[in-house]
């Protein structure tokens, strides 16, 4: 997913449109034997399935953004791509779930938004540093919520938060970015599979829905970020199953 999740990084311009970058990430999983995981999901009867490969949110839209033929990046722009891999996929099988997100900059960006990535995506390390064997969940937060408030005064987003992954697209327990004393409880455990996103706005924390009904926006339209690995909890540490190959880490 790593490897995915970069080249379609890399393609990423002024000029192009949020679908471009979708069908190609569509081509890149069924090329190695996977299945996209959000195209098609749904969170109950009912629902209309999200169309697309991608979560495809550019600017003030947070999470859950659908790619278009007509969302065009422009000079300025900041893009979160957002991906999902069932692998391997075998029709009546069961594959294994993996979760991951970034934010890239499109074109030239001023220094206050492009801090606003450098905050977001550290966070992230700050993290996945927290989520050792044997402590909790709220720790996870917890390391987030006094990273990014040492950072300046930016809106760490409540409403949404990172959750299990593995044999499903969500799963428990929730991973909150900020100090939540209930998940103190709950342990990491060797063998355990989370999705850790920081999501971070320049403005307040507060979301609101978006109209075509799958795509979260900020309330008050600030600009903000997303940043997310998929981690392994093992015996001695934990190991991030969607490292791209030009982080260092």
């Amino acid at each position: 997913m790593g490897k995915i999740l970069e080249k379609l990084e890399k393609m990423v311009k002024v000029g192009m449109t949020t679908w471009e970058v979708d069908q190609l990430a569509e081509k890149l999983i069924k090329d190695v034997g996977g299945r996209p995981a959000f195209k098609g999901y749904f969170t109950r009867p009912g629902d209309t399935p999200f169309p697309t490969t991608i979560c495809a949110s550019v600017n003030e839209e947070l999470v859950h953004g659908i790619a278009k033929k007509e969302t065009v990046l422009n000079d300025g722009d900041i893009f979160s791509i957002d991906i999902g891999m069932e692998w391997p996929y075998k029709k009546g099988g069961k594959g294994f779930f993996t979760d991951t997100a970034l934010t890239v900059p499109v074109g030239k960006i001023s220094k206050e938004v492009m801090e606003l990535l450098r905050v977001t995506k550290e966070s992230l390390e700050v993290g996945i540093k927290a989520a050792q064997p044997g402590y909790s969940v709220a720790g996870i937060g917890k390391a987030i919520e006094h990273y990014v408030k040492s950072q300046g005064p930016y809106g760490i987003i409540r409403d949404l938060v990172g959750h299990g992954v593995g044999h499903a697209v969500h799963e428990d327990p929730r991973v909150p970015n900020y100090y939540d004393p209930k998940l103190e409880k709950i342990k990491l455990r060797p063998g355990m599979v989370i999705a850790i996103e920081p999501m971070i706005s320049m403005g307040d924390w507060r979301v609101t829905d978006g109209q075509d009904g799958w795509t979260i926006v900020m309330e008050d339209g600030s600009l903000c970020a997303h940043f997310e690995h998929t981690v392994v909890i093992t015996e001695s540490g934990n190991i991030v199953a969607t490292r791209r190959p030009s982080e260092k880490f």
